[in-house]
């Protein structure tokens, strides 16, 4: 798959006038809400002629944050976005002694919702934090914002170096254990999730079992599940599927030190880089593994479904069979 946007002329052309005004955001715990989060702060700024302020990231409660550099490459996230909007390394100085006015804005925010809800503030406050609050998964961007939606979504946000090498080095290792070409299957296997126990569309792990083996995957087959630690009901698993593991069985004592509280980082990219993934569950995180997966001409999704049919290809994602999913927008 090759970038099919075109950037529009007016990202590229300079200013007339200096920056007068900072846009703030807070990235999500959860990295399927990363990318929209970011392409909407790019939109707002963009549009408004202010500095985009490096985000932080929340962290595992409230009072905890994290500094994007601990989990994304800083500099690829500036020069990503050079010609785009003008980033603020540093933004910490704008914060001091200030409240932020804050602004919800709605997932895709559009140039005319900018235009008539957020310019009026801006033009007062000069200093304002966006709030992404998300809707349902949308299909096609935006023409008017598919240029720097899609730079945002998947330019823009590449791991660090040291969590990039952890994540390479765990595929590495699923993929040794494999007997065939050294491929791997990820399952987005969510065993103590309150959403999918409620949804009649996820599929525990004894269903994720019986599934792989219709389709014929064969025994040797690694298999990685996302599921935090190790449960009694993986144990029935693992007897069919031998070379079946979790993180905390692939990464070592020191890393688990360092990277565990990026769990759901570590998940989204092993994912990412699986020959086959399997989700569980029809919901964001999905979306967004499949949209990250298009880039890189992975199309290899399949879903599960309670059916008879032991052909594979009868269960591929339909955000690929009828090329649904809003990456097509940006890649060709």
């Amino acid at each position: 798959m090759q970038p099919c946007w075109n950037r529009p002329s007016f990202l590229f052309k300079e200013r007339k006038q200096p920056n007068n005004g900072y846009i703030f955001f807070t990235l999500s715990r959860a990295p399927e809400y990363h990318a929209t989060q970011v392409a909407n702060a790019v939109a707002v700024a963009t549009q408004l002629g202010a500095q985009l302020a490096i985000p932080d990231i929340r962290g595992s409660n409230s009072r905890h944050k994290l500094q994007f550099g601990e989990i994304y490459d800083v500099e690829t996230f500036v020069r990503s976005l050079k010609g785009v909007v003008q980033v603020d390394k540093n933004p910490a100085a704008q914060l001091s002694n200030m409240k932020l006015h804050i602004v919800s804005v709605p997932d895709g925010v559009s140039e005319d919702f900018i235009a008539s809800k957020i310019s009026p503030i801006f033009r007062s406050k000069r200093k304002l934090k966006i709030v992404t609050h998300f809707n349902s998964s949308k299909g096609k961007l935006d023409e008017s914002s598919a240029a720097y939606q899609c730079i945002a979504m998947f330019e823009s946000l590449k791991l660090h170096p040291d969590l990039q090498q952890l994540v390479d080095s765990m595929v590495a290792t699923l993929r040794s254990f494999s007997h065939k070409r050294g491929h791997y299957i990820a399952v987005d296997l969510r065993v103590d999730d309150s959403l999918c126990q409620a949804s009649k569309h996820c599929y525990n792990v004894q269903e994720i079992g019986e599934f792989l083996r219709k389709i014929g995957v064969e025994r040797e087959t690694s298999i990685y599940l996302s599921q935090t630690g190790w449960s009694s009901g993986l144990g029935e698993f693992r007897d069919v599927f031998p070379n079946t593991f979790t993180k905390d069985a692939i990464m070592a004592v020191d890393q688990k030190a360092r990277f565990m509280d990026y769990e759901k980082i570590i998940d989204f990219y092993i994912c990412t880089e699986s020959d086959i993934f399997v989700p569980s569950f029809p919901g964001r995180f999905y979306s967004i593994v499949v949209g990250k997966r298009i880039a890189k001409g992975r199309s290899q999704i399949l879903v599960p479904a309670k059916n008879t049919s032991a052909t594979a290809t009868h269960y591929v994602s339909p955000y690929i069979a009828k090329r649904s999913h809003f990456a097509y927008s940006c890649f060709c």
